[in-house]
């Protein structure tokens, strides 16, 4: 994998919308195509991926916490966004995008740092225009659940 630096780093439209969403995120894990330059600022990465469920992994560290010394919400709420949204993804066709509508988070427990963990996305509907997934993170060593989630998705037919 290697990471975008640029923008040229990125697929343009055209080269989007030539690949299934599937064919995409499997161009992420193979390298051919940049993963997001959010993902090294956060410090996390595709693991797996299939169709209807992606896995990133990932390890919060001091730049990812508030002010109380905990790890901020908005890094729970960006790997679960990131592992929902790209299970809907992996359902949207050629020629078809996706954006997240909205999303839910729940927190379980605080993540201690440095912890290893895996959030997967899970694909619970994929329809013509939307998209519906669900979430969690666990702990690699521990299994346990710090987090869970639900999103829904926008798909958008833009060539044929």
């Amino acid at each position: 994998m290697f990471t975008a630096t640029t923008p040229d780093d990125l697929p343009t439209r055209d080269e989007t919308l030539a690949m299934s969403g599937l064919e995409f995120m499997q161009g992420v894990i193979a390298g051919t195509v940049a993963r997001p330059p959010i993902s090294a600022v956060l410090n996390y990465s595709l693991d797996s991926v299939e169709d209807g469920k992606v896995v990133f992994r990932g390890t919060p560290e001091f730049d990812h916490t508030n002010p109380m010394g905990t790890v901020h919400g908005g890094w729970y709420g960006t790997l679960l966004d990131s592992c929902m949204a790209c299970a809907v993804m992996t359902k949207v066709p050629k020629g078809s995008i996706y954006t997240t509508l909205e999303y839910k988070v729940n927190l379980t427990r605080n993540i201690p740092l440095g912890t290893e963990i895996i959030a997967i996305g899970t694909i619970d509907h994929a329809g013509r225009t939307t998209g519906v997934a669900s979430g969690e993170i666990r702990g690699v060593l521990d299994g346990k659940l710090y987090a869970t989630g639900s999103t829904t998705c926008l798909i958008m037919k833009i060539a044929d």
